[in-house]
């Protein structure tokens, strides 16, 4: 009976709908962009607030944030379902990753209470504070199955609030001071965290010569056979247009040739002549002997290189689960496909008199791909898996972030959203 009594506390309507509001705080920045909308001063209060909140609610509440807050951010994960013809698996995915995230928030909680009332009891509110908001300092370090997309700082990218670790745990330093003190006048150590970034002094100059190129082939359509010429020829149309306008390189999206490229002579031979030319940077799968790859194709002066992926998508590209359920899992929803095989270490290469780090869609919003602080970074991706839906949105606030932590300058060729490039954190259009 205590037990029942127990998980029954957790279904109460003050604690579902405070952690529902809480989770729409969080998520309102993402959703405003998406609807066109940024205001650094409206995501500034939005981003406080949630935090303020989220400070002063216990594990019960912890576990609908983090329920609502999965929901709202990451809906999209399980889209790409309706692509296999398993559309009825989505709500199923969908409860999965937001239970998954539900009881993450709460075993943090859990943790934060025990520690603060059994083990830490003196200063019991204050421990309990301090120990929840270490929880969220060091959340975006914790990566269900893989997944690496939260980070909870993140809502403060395009703020009057930095997004360094520093820079965050003082905004939540503060709200405990001023919850514990019941003072609000410790908010004004808010002031500290303005995001003063010393490495955005030096700015890496936009080249006028590059094509960000553009695509709209949605994911049914890439794979059709009878319309894979036509894709094919939208490819070459757009580099010979770029030649014609004398550009030095030429951008083109993730899996923009739907097929395994080094196996096909006649495109590449087509791809290597005009190499010289023009540099050629595009996505296409690559078979190395027996291995799959999901491979960026950097052609330039007659020759070519391959840059693979290095962080592959959960459940999409590789199966973090056991070898015995990741092959039923993938003889169920992916008609027995095999895993995508990943390089080890982020590659840089050199085109068009420049240095960058090779990203592939997914990879380009994880840390590991920013190790050394990469001046310029070529991401190409094929959004039509999640479209429509908040993903690239999301994707491009986590690629500011990162630009604004590691001064690194972004251009995205995009299949099913809006190429662009992001530089020192602020996103510029392309088209």
């Amino acid at each position: 009976m205590s037990v029942s009594i127990k998980i029954s506390d957790y279904f109460t309507i003050k604690n579902i709908t405070r952690g529902l509001f809480i989770a729409l705080l969080s998520a309102a920045s993402l959703y405003l962009d998406w609807f066109g909308f940024v205001n650094y001063f409206v995501n500034t209060i939005l981003g406080l607030l949630t935090f303020y909140y989220l400070l002063q609610a216990d594990k019960k509440i912890w576990f609908w944030f983090g329920f609502f807050m999965a929901m709202l951010w990451f809906w999209w994960l399980t889209i790409s379902f309706k692509n296999y013809g398993f559309a009825w698996a989505i709500p199923i995915g969908l409860l999965f990753s937001s239970l998954t995230f539900a009881f993450l928030f709460s075993i943090l909680a859990s943790i934060s209470e025990y520690l603060s009332k059994k083990v830490f009891q003196p200063y019991s509110e204050l421990l309990f504070l301090s120990f929840k908001a270490l929880a969220l300092v060091l959340l975006s370090n914790i990566h269900p199955f893989g997944f690496d997309w939260y980070k909870p700082e993140l809502v403060f990218t395009n703020s009057y609030i930095g997004i360094e670790k520093w820079q965050f745990a003082l905004v939540l330093s503060s709200m405990i001071l001023a919850i514990y003190k019941k003072q609000l006048l410790y908010l004004l150590l808010l002031l500290t965290t303005y995001p003063y970034q010393t490495h955005f002094q030096s700015q890496t100059q936009l080249s006028t010569n590059i094509v960000l190129s553009n695509f709209q082939i949605n994911v049914l359509d890439k794979w059709k056979p009878e319309l894979q010429q036509k894709h094919i020829n939208m490819v070459f149309e757009t580099i010979d247009d770029a030649i014609n306008k004398r550009k030095s390189l030429v951008i083109l999206p993730e899996s923009i040739f739907a097929l395994y490229l080094n196996k096909q002579p006649i495109l590449m031979e087509a791809l290597l002549e005009r190499s010289k030319q023009i540099n050629i940077v595009l996505g296409a799968l690559y078979l190395d002997e027996t291995i799959p790859r999901n491979s960026t194709y950097i052609f330039k002066n007659g020759t070519y290189s391959i840059a693979n992926k290095v962080v592959l998508v959960p459940f999409g590209e590789a199966n973090p689960l056991p070898s015995f359920m990741g092959q039923w899992v993938n003889q169920i929803f992916f008609d027995g496909a095999p895993d995508y095989v990943a390089d080890e270490k982020p590659i840089d290469y050199q085109v068009a008199g420049k240095t960058f780090r090779n990203a592939i869609c997914y990879e380009a919003c994880s840390e590991k791909l920013y190790k050394g602080s990469p001046k310029n970074m070529i991401v190409i991706s094929n959004n039509g898996w999640v479209s429509p839906s908040i993903e690239p949105t999301q994707q491009k606030i986590l690629l500011q972030y990162y630009s604004k932590k590691y001064g690194t300058t972004i251009y995205h060729a995009v299949n099913m959203s809006d190429s662009y490039i992001i530089q020192n954190g602020a996103y510029i259009s392309v088209h």
